[in-house]
């Protein structure tokens, strides 16, 4: 809590205009609220824009100050002074309600970041709007926290969960992250790092890559939803975090642990540990890992999956977007027609399957009814159809194996469907769907989607973004005992 002193007491509260212009608010809004008992001639005479600017000229002149605010910072010498006025300081935060119940003069300290942003707070205790930028999120949100103004605190929160995909010189999603664990934002917290797993390629290119906290590397680790271009992808950029942050041995080998290197070509494997300095320095600590992978590729999987547990995370893929994984698809005018496409992917990650190939078929229908609302017959009028609506239907994606195979014994089939979109000029996955292994569809796939809008917020252009991701997962069909 910052430093806080007053001066003398307030023997006789001067609310001056301010509680004039509240009166007015308030008669305004009670006005507005009345019963007109259904009169024709009632209207509603709204000034309130008018009461606002009237409000934060009284700010800005300091017309019937009855507080002051006196605000220190380590950046500068001089304090910066605000005239205020008690009752609406009050209204808004009961902070300011204690401190300035018998003192007409407070002193606070601020760090110069929540400092700089001091007179936009004041400006909304009295106008009750802000404008932010994305770098003032954290201390505009420190000083409604400090202060207890709810409703901005609110609002800040909002404007980063709305604003992930918003493009910065440095970044912000993982600071904003850091922040929601320190003060305890469980919802910031979770679209930050729902944000990052699904836009890992693009922040693992990025600045705010060597801000990453340790916490939150392992959190993302763990993750098979993260979407990037490859495997080894993820272990380069690992790589250079380690070298960049020099961590004690066991935290950087709890952190290369967490690499699935089984889904790294074998000779991807060998490079790495021919040209990996990081590699080298534990490779004691890896190498039962790096065997196992080796014996992953070198064995059918059927056989390995005897020996070696397969239903863990090390086996199973994460999102790939690498050509051999999956395909995209574009497709333009969604609201129109049904769409076929079809793809080849790789039968599984293991060296043994990564030569053999799947087609994969899939259909797109945008009005797809369910069969609640598919058209019956009428018992009331004989041959009457109930009318549909075009409305009721949605969209549907069905993807299903063009072939069976004896090679599929031992593997089933995850399949992910991400949604890019348009935010802030950028196209990044704010939407993933992952099917059911028995199923061929995703029950609630665009669910809540409007394609009939061209404004809508899935389509890029008019057109459906898609990438659609084959994840093939090992499963023990016999046990031998080793």
């Amino acid at each position: 809590m910052a430093r806080l002193t007053g001066t003398r007491p307030v023997a006789t509260r001067r609310w001056g205009s301010a509680a004039a212009f509240l009166l007015l608010l308030f008669t305004v809004q009670a006005a507005q609220k009345a019963d007109f008992s259904g009169d024709s001639t009632a209207a509603t005479i709204n000034h309130s824009l008018t009461l606002l600017q009237r409000l934060q000229e009284l700010l800005q002149n300091g017309n019937g100050s009855d507080s002051v605010l006196r605000v220190r910072s380590a950046a500068s010498d001089e304090p910066k002074v605000f005239h205020t006025h008690q009752l609406l300081l009050s209204l808004q935060s009961e902070v300011f309600e204690s401190l300035l119940r018998n003192q007409s003069v407070v002193t606070l300290y601020e760090p110069p970041e929540t400092a700089a942003l001091f007179e936009k707070f004041i400006r909304y205790l009295y106008c009750g709007g802000v404008s932010i930028l994305l770098h003032q999120a954290i201390p505009m949100h420190q000083l409604a926290s400090k202060y207890r103004v709810w409703g901005l605190q609110r609002g800040v929160a909002e404007y980063m969960r709305t604003h992930l995909a918003s493009e910065s010189s440095q970044g912000h999603v993982v600071g904003w992250y850091h922040y929601a664990v320190r003060v305890g934002d469980a919802a910031l917290q979770e679209s930050c790092l729902q944000f990052l797993a699904w836009n890992l390629s693009a922040v693992l290119g990025s600045a705010e890559w060597g801000s990453v906290s340790v916490e939150l590397l392992l959190l993302l680790l763990e993750r098979s939803d993260l979407v990037l271009h490859s495997e080894l992808e993820l272990y380069t950029a690992v790589e250079g975090w380690l070298s960049r942050r020099q961590p004690e041995a066991p935290v950087a080998e709890r952190v290369l642990r967490a690499i699935r290197y089984p889904m790294i070509a074998p000779s991807q494997l060998f490079r790495l540990q021919a040209q990996s300095a990081v590699l080298a320095r534990h490779r004691a600590a890896l190498q039962d890992l790096l065997f196992q992978a080796f014996q992953f590729h070198a064995a059918s999987p059927l056989h390995f999956a005897k020996y070696f547990d397969v239903n863990c995370s090390m086996f199973l893929p994460r999102n790939y977007l690498a050509p051999s994984w999956g395909s995209q698809w574009v497709i333009t005018n969604p609201a129109r027609d049904d769409r076929s496409t079809s793809f080849q992917t790789q039968l599984g990650p293991s060296s043994h399957d990564a030569g053999k190939r799947v087609t994969w078929n899939v259909l797109f229908s945008p009005r797809w009814l369910p069969v609640s609302l598919r058209p019956v017959y009428s018992d009331s009028v004989a041959g009457a159809i109930q009318p549909v609506r075009i409305e009721d239907g949605r969209p549907r994606l069905v993807i299903t194996p063009a072939m069976s195979s004896p090679d599929f014994a031992g593997v089933s089939f995850q399949k992910t469907v991400l949604v890019g979109v348009r935010q802030q000029g950028r196209v990044l996955v704010k939407h993933a769907y992952s099917f059911h292994q028995s199923s061929d569809e995703a029950a609630d796939f665009l669910a809540h989607a409007d394609l009939q809008k061209r404004t809508s917020e899935y389509l890029i252009d008019n057109s459906l973004h898609l990438h659609i991701i084959i994840k093939p997962v090992y499963h023990s069909l016999i046990k031998v005992k080793k």
